[in-house]
């Protein structure tokens, strides 16, 4: 689970898969072919390599995800703030307001999340 970026085409593809799963790999080339306009070999390439980074599993052809689409992007924002502002929540969310103004409605989920969380 080191690489844990997805490309344009991986994400669509990943979508298809946590929307659909479990599913077998006979209908998930289906999909992709309906969807991506995909071969079956390009199906079962890009399978094998969000299998190998751990996102995905493919055991006697049942698809299934090791981590759910809400897991995979918050593991994702974890490491963005680690590599970009050295860990600091803080740092990254004036970054991310800076130049506009938060809405109430901002504020209050901003707070129930702090609240929730304090330690």
């Amino acid at each position: 689970m080191d690489d844990l970026r997805l490309g344009v085409v991986e994400a669509r593809f990943a979508d298809i898969v946590w929307q659909h799963a479990p599913l077998t790999s006979g209908e998930l080339v289906r999909l992709c072919l309906q969807e991506l306009e995909w071969k079956k070999s390009t199906t079962y390439t890009v399978l094998r390599k969000l299998c190998d980074r751990g996102i995905f599993q493919n055991e006697g052809g049942q698809v299934t995800a090791r981590l759910s689409r809400e897991d995979f992007y918050a593991a994702q924002s974890r490491r963005f703030v680690e590599q970009t502002f050295d860990g600091s929540l803080p740092a990254f969310l004036a970054a991310f307001t800076g130049g506009r103004a938060l809405t109430d409605k901002e504020i209050a989920e901003i707070q129930r999340l702090i609240d929730t969380h304090r330690g």
